[in-house]
């Protein structure tokens, strides 16, 4: 189903802090020897894995471990700088919920583009607008502009219509914590009808009550190296033994 072969990704850092006009004057004074380098990070680095159809895959490590990095470049976000991914079958990726939205237009209007940018068409959006708003139980609020909405009502707006289909591959970045306690329970039971609808899924979340209950099997991250890849309990148990030390 997925493919992950020799994956490795390279940030380069302080390019935006030289990108100004005062800046750049200042650099032009100033000597090879001092000016200052560029530099790299590697998010990833030789990354290798498969996920077999139906699988659901957890993601854990701590924060810069390329977690979130990993799900981009399978989700076609971003391009790995060397390696490949192969990916069988339509992904649906939640990873920045929301991010497709215009702030100007209301919720009903978002519906239909932030649909559109799914690749949803019109008609079938038609068919599906009253589940899609039962589901965020955003019904009052269709006609209100999408910038005076919390962080958490945007992302079940998100949430609601990106898992209006049963993906083949569903990509979770760390959303089942948008909104209240009920809507959480809601989201966690979509994820697992989706599960059980044989939906292949990538999830990261720094829950590991989540990981445990959701995933079958969990590759571990740090420093943008798998550090092992084994059964969500065992896994689990293993880095949280780590992280008391």
């Amino acid at each position: 189903m997925i493919k992950v072969n020799n994956v490795s990704m390279r940030f380069n850092l302080g390019i935006e802090k030289n990108f100004s006009l005062k800046q750049f004057f200042i650099n032009l004074f100033k000597s090879k020897k001092n000016k200052p380098k560029k530099e790299e990070f590697w998010a990833l680095k030789d990354v290798s894995f498969e996920v077999k159809k139906g699988e659901v895959i957890g993601f854990i490590g701590s924060n810069g471990a390329g977690k979130s990095t990993m799900l981009k470049v399978i989700a076609g976000v971003m391009k790995p700088t060397t390696g490949s991914v192969e990916v069988y079958g339509n992904i649906c990726p939640m990873i920045e919920l929301g991010a497709g939205f215009d702030p100007d237009l209301t919720a009903r209007e978002n519906i239909y583009l932030n649909g559109a940018v799914l690749g949803y068409s019109k008609e079938f959006l038609e068919s599906k607008f009253e589940e899609i708003v039962e589901f965020s139980e955003l019904r009052e609020f269709l006609d209100v502009p999408v910038r005076n909405f919390s962080s958490g009502m945007t992302a079940r707006l998100a949430f609601s219509i990106a898992t209006v289909v049963d993906p083949e591959i569903l990509i979770v970045d760390e959303i089942l914590s948008v909104g209240d306690l009920a809507f959480q329970q809601k989201s966690e039971e979509k994820m697992k009808s989706l599960i059980g609808g044989g939906t292949t899924v990538l999830f990261v979340s720094h829950s590991l009550d989540q990981i445990q209950k959701i995933c079958n099997r969990v590759i571990w991250l740090e420093h943008g190296h798998i550090k092992k890849i084994g059964p969500s309990k065992e896994m689990c148990q293993e880095y949280y033994e780590e992280q008391v030390k």
